[in-house]
């Protein structure tokens, strides 16, 4: 389904910065069937995923200061502001943090990266010439975005203050679970990290729609990544499987089956 336009709110964009490039070029290719663009930028390069042209998210070479400085791969979740100056006072006026910008990026839109009260890092965008990803309900695209946290409440409270989203409780057995929603639209969710966590910090999570989850578990160890929750089954939802990248970075795959 092609996408243009995105509400405040709504996750718009999602971004890879990548210990090593070379490999994990080949395996989001193989993978999700994402076609890369290379991008020149003034400190390298940029890579976009597409798929027949029509963006979906990007990916970068980490510097050699963040990897000394002891960063890992990972995935950065961008969300639709209409304002960001605006949506940066709010941002401050909640507890969050602002890491990174506010800047411009060229014609393409403003950002800035942004650390919750609990430091879930996330970021910001306001679109000029690009809206953020182009399609969306398919295979290989970004379809759900989960925050895992402790401090639930406060959670609650920031991000209705600063992106407008309200909450409800969720029908999840054995946890604690709340569904985020733009309007009447559930776009993600958030799940209360217990004990069990240990002292993983919190953090937000990126899920990519497949068409089967089994199969495409395996294929991300054949390409080198690994499985570190199995293909589970989520009831009223799906299948869904958290997995790592050769370098690390997490994300989850999911095959929906909405109402079985």
């Amino acid at each position: 389904m092609k996408v243009n336009q995105y509400l405040q709110g709504q996750p718009c964009w999602v971004e890879l910065a990548s210990l090593d490039i070379t490999v994990c070029k080949p395996f989001y290719r193989a993978l999700f069937g994402w076609d890369i663009v290379d991008l020149p930028v003034p400190q390298g390069s940029y890579s976009m995923f597409n798929l027949e042209g029509d963006d979906l998210g990007a990916m970068y070479q980490m510097p050699d200061e963040m990897i000394k400085a002891g960063d890992l791969s990972q995935w950065l979740l961008y969300f639709a502001v209409d304002n960001l100056d605006n949506t940066l006072v709010d941002v401050r006026g909640a507890g969050g943090t602002i890491i990174l910008g506010p800047h411009d990026v060229g014609e393409s839109g403003r950002m800035a990266a942004i650390l919750d009260p609990e430091g879930a890092k996330f970021a910001l965008w306001q679109a000029k010439d690009h809206i953020g990803a182009q399609r969306a309900a398919e295979a290989g695209t970004l379809c759900w975005v989960e925050l895992a946290c402790r401090q639930t409440e406060a959670a609650k409270s920031f991000y209705s203050k600063v992106l407008g989203w309200g909450s409800q409780a969720s029908n999840m057995e054995n946890m604690e679970y709340t569904e985020w929603q733009v309007g009447t639209q559930d776009i993600g969710g958030m799940m209360k990290m217990t004990s069990e966590w240990g002292d993983m910090p919190a953090h937000w999570m990126s899920y990519f729609t497949v068409d089967d989850c089994n199969a495409k578990a395996k294929q991300v160890v054949e390409l080198g990544g690994a499985i570190c929750v199995p293909p589970t089954d989520i009831a009223n939802v799906g299948r869904f499987s958290v997995v790592n990248d050769p370098n690390g970075a997490v994300f989850s795959i999911i095959e929906l089956r909405m109402g079985t």
